[in-house]
């Protein structure tokens, strides 16, 4: 595949970033795009590896190198018809997935890997400015209806290959707008949202219909959705997790998706009532994830007076730990563009209090140092450091602690068993609940995973819901299992 000597010949290359004092001024995407000739010769470095297992560490099953063999080529119209054979909307994922494929990369053996990401960014990106990415709505109708309940990747991805199947899909979303935590939960410097936007465009062309601003079960009647033929529950795992430290109330402390949402909303025109801004005010992000980066970024475009970033877990090493050898996912530091926009990151921290004042205003956090001992066969022990007691000014505290699965309202008036994580229970492989006509994908029913995965089981329950409509479906599906570790 590509060049037989192309990982000797050339070097991994990725986009570079327009320079922190100009891209922090605003809310805009800031990498610089590599040139088609780069981009080629990266395509060229995908080896004749004889087992891709780039194929295993992607969820979707991408055909990476085949799409990369004919950029390596110049066959950039059939790069795109590869690449979306697989995945519905690889300008999502080539912006936002961490990228298990390049972890599982062969040629990370012995150097660094494939640039499959930036790849797949590239080629769709060169599919729409060519308009190689049209509406292709089904022939004919099965007269069948389908609910799809969450406008996420999951939903989305359902909504069209149910679409294509001849169903007539709708697609319900409780906020303003179609995109789920794509729209609102995602920052624009992360994704404009103008992405979403022409990609609903096509959906909308193919047939499918959007309902905004419908909350099923609140206000919209649980009994109109069961008047569908058959339902797709994508809702996403939107529990936010707290913490039951003294002083959490205090005005200052904000869930990291609230202070994301309101900003997102900002940037498009929307007032915000009490908008919470980081302007001038020494901020700590408590929680070291995907969230907690995008907190930092969002912090330092406001203006913070400081950034600080809070993590329980041990300081991951720069190399892959032993722990985790290639091919699984690795436990590896990560650097994101905007810890280098400025952020102090701390790990084995814990916050005891939120301090306040009088009037019940953040003022301040007190924490300790943790260890954690391990012992094999038990749960992991939070031992407190002795002494380590510190006490560091704050105004806003964001918790980005991640969620600990979805809301209820739908699984108690649908009527849906919830399985041992408090996920909409339904089985990998069959994507069906408890009650026969309703289904359930994504983090709905695997709690908060990747991007990847939303659109993995979207595809997959969307063939599932059409083989209990019809008997068969000539809906694709993936081959193989998962990767473990992913």
């Amino acid at each position: 595949m590509g060049k037989v000597t192309g990982f000797k010949e050339f070097e991994r290359k990725d986009e570079s970033y327009i320079a922190v004092d100009e891209r922090v001024v605003n809310y805009k995407e800031f990498t610089v795009a590599l040139s088609e000739a780069e981009i080629t010769k990266q395509g060229s470095r995908c080896m004749d590896c004889g087992i891709p297992f780039c194929h295993s560490g992607c969820p979707l099953g991408n055909l990476i190198p085949d799409f990369n063999h004919m950029v390596h080529q110049g066959e950039w119209q059939k790069a795109s018809w590869i690449l979306h054979s697989t995945n519905n909307f690889p300008e999502f994922t080539g912006r936002l997935c961490p990228a298990p494929c390049e972890k599982a990369c062969v040629l990370g053996l012995i150097e660094n890997p494939v640039s499959i990401e930036n790849i797949e960014k590239n080629i769709v990106e060169r599919a729409f400015k060519e308009g190689w990415i049209k509406p292709q709505p089904p022939k004919t109708r099965t007269g069948k209806t389908v609910a799809v309940v969450g406008s996420g990747p999951a939903g989305l991805a359902a909504a069209q290959q149910l679409n294509r199947a001849g169903h007539y899909v709708t697609v319900f979303e409780r906020d303003d707008a179609i995109g789920g935590l794509l729209r609102y939960g995602i920052p624009n410097f992360k994704m404009e949202k103008e992405i979403i936007d022409r990609r609903i465009a096509i959906l909308e062309a193919e047939g499918i219909t959007f309902k905004v601003n419908t909350h099923v079960g609140v206000n919209y009647d649980i009994n109109d959705l069961k008047a569908f033929d058959s339902i797709v529950l994508c809702g996403g795992a939107t529990e936010r997790r707290g913490l039951p430290t003294p002083g959490a109330d205090a005005d200052g402390v904000v869930q990291a998706m609230d202070f994301l949402t309101q900003q997102t909303k900002v940037v498009f025109g929307q007032k915000v009532e009490n908008q919470v801004l980081a302007t001038g005010k020494d901020v700590i992000v408590i929680g070291g994830g995907d969230t907690g980066s995008d907190c930092v970024g969002t912090s330092n475009r406001h203006g913070a007076k400081s950034v600080t970033n809070f993590e329980i877990m041990p300081k991951p090493p720069k190399g892959r730990s032993e722990t985790t050898p290639w091919p699984y996912w690795p436990l590896q530091l990560k650097t994101s563009s905007s810890h280098k926009e400025g952020c102090e990151r701390n790990w084995l921290i814990n916050t005891k209090e939120f301090i306040k004042d009088a009037n019940g205003k953040l003022i301040a956090l007190k924490t300790v140092n943790v260890e954690w001992k391990m012992v094999p066969g038990q749960r992991p022990e939070l031992i407190e450091v002795p002494g380590s007691e510190k006490t560091w000014p704050c105004d806003l505290a964001l918790l980005a602690l991640g969620f600990t699965g979805p809301e209820k309202t739908l699984s108690s008036q649908l009527g849906i068993e919830l399985d041992a994580r408090s996920n909409y229970k339904a089985e990998y492989g069959k994507y069906q609940t408890n009650v026969p006509n309703i289904f359930t994908a994504g983090d709905m029913r695997r709690g908060q995973s990747l991007i990847v995965w939303a659109i993995s089981e979207g595809r997959e329950a969307a063939r599932q819901v059409d083989l209990y409509l019809m008997g068969s479906s000539n809906l694709p599906t993936k081959e193989g299992g998962d990767l473990p570790g992913v």
